[in-house]
């Protein structure tokens, strides 16, 4: 039998990119405290979010919940805005609004999005909790070239805003487009403030700092209807197939980009969901997503850039914080109390403990009046004002 040399070569240059990324960002983890890029890690040290959607009735909760519990997070921008170099960087301003709720922005991590159309002959209306998905192995994390955002052993992605410089290459990484940037604010503004990046990347950190006190997320704590569930990723990934097998659903975040620790159940599959809901920026879709990270061109970058970057964050990390900014560092792998053990508000309902409405298999809630066909394609993806990159 003749060897096929052809194979030969592509055998070896996977090998070659895999010992860079074995020699390259394990460098960087040496540099990078916190940040856990490409590391696998055991499964139930990863936390795992389990959306049940057939639960979701839309009611916001959650969204308000979030934006209650991360409002110190929010950025304040600085201005008269830089003018930038080159011009086509243009300013991405939320600031003026703040109350936006129907998609992400720096101000709004978590929306609710909705989609309504036809199944098995039947109508349906199912609401879906979007933000951050939390990849094992999350490109942004990977790929960003200041090292601002990093992936914690306990699962959670999240980006230090006071090393962030704007510059989006996590969101253009990002199978969902989930990061959203704000300008205005943050490191840039006091190096090269025409130069160097736009701002700040924004998106869900999963409540980080809640989780290292052992709490669940605010969004879970605050549902009244008991959608999402949180644990280990065995737990979880467990939980929901048998959700699924019990509902004839469909899993949706188990297997995308490789994987993720974001996990949502649905009685619809997610294709027609993805058709029936609204998409473009700020407003993920719901397809299918290869493995971003199997691509070998991100692979030898991720393995050769990742030392550069670890330096690159060291030193941002180390002026910011002189200049009073940065990340404040929480427990890597720290995880939710159990609700018997954590003292709560008077205010504060175990959310699991509250009757849930009648529903029936699909989560129905249509009229007479409601639209009932889904497209026939998915809507476009027009770019919004102020939704320029660089």
């Amino acid at each position: 039998m003749t060897d096929d040399p052809s194979r030969k070569v592509d055998i070896s240059r996977r090998r070659f990119l895999a010992s860079l990324g074995t020699l390259g960002l394990g460098a960087a983890g040496l540099m990078l405290p916190g940040a856990a890029q490409a590391a696998k890690v055991k499964p139930d040290d990863e936390l795992v979010t389990l959306h049940d959607l057939s639960k979701c009735v839309g009611c916001g909760s959650c969204v308000e919940a979030c934006r209650e519990a991360n409002a110190r997070k929010f950025p304040e921008p600085v201005r008269p805005f830089p003018a930038m170099y080159p011009e086509s960087v243009k300013v991405e301003d939320w600031s003026g609004k703040r109350m936006v709720t129907d998609r992400l922005t720096p101000y709004n991590w978590l929306y609710i999005q909705t989609a309504r159309g036809q199944f098995q002959g039947q109508r349906f209306e199912v609401h879906i909790p979007r933000r951050c998905m939390h990849c094992q192995n999350p490109p942004c994390a990977n790929l960003c070239p200041w090292g601002a955002a990093a992936r914690e052993d306990n699962g959670i992605v999240r980006i230090d805003p006071g090393i962030c410089l704007g510059g989006a290459k996590c969101k253009s990484v990002c199978p969902w487009e989930i990061p959203m940037r704000q300008t205005g604010v943050g490191l840039y503004l006091k190096i090269m403030p025409r130069y160097a990046g736009n701002g700040v990347m924004f998106k869900c950190d999963r409540c980080a700092d809640r989780v290292a006190e052992g709490r669940k997320p605010a969004c879970i704590e605050g549902c009244p209807y008991g959608v999402q569930d949180i644990g280990s990723r065995t737990d979880m990934v467990a939980k929901a197939h048998a959700l699924a097998r019990n509902m004839g659903g469909y899993i949706y975040g188990e297997t995308e980009n490789g994987g993720t620790n974001s996990l949502y159940v649905s009685p619809v599959p997610f294709d027609t969901l993805d058709a029936a809901a609204t998409t473009g920026p700020g407003k993920p879709h719901l397809s299918p997503v290869r493995d971003m990270m199997a691509d070998e061109d991100k692979l030898a970058y991720a393995a050769l850039f990742a030392p550069v970057a670890g330096v690159i964050a060291g030193a941002l990390r180390l002026g910011s914080r002189l200049a009073g900014g940065g990340l404040k560092e929480t427990k890597p792998g720290a995880r939710p109390a159990p609700a018997a053990a954590r003292p709560a508000p008077d205010d504060e309902t175990e959310s699991l403990a509250l009757p849930k409405p009648g529903r029936d298999d699909f989560n129905l809630s249509l009229g007479p009046d409601r639209k009932t066909d889904a497209p026939t394609g998915k809507p476009g993806r027009p770019a919004e004002p102020g939704e320029g990159g660089k």
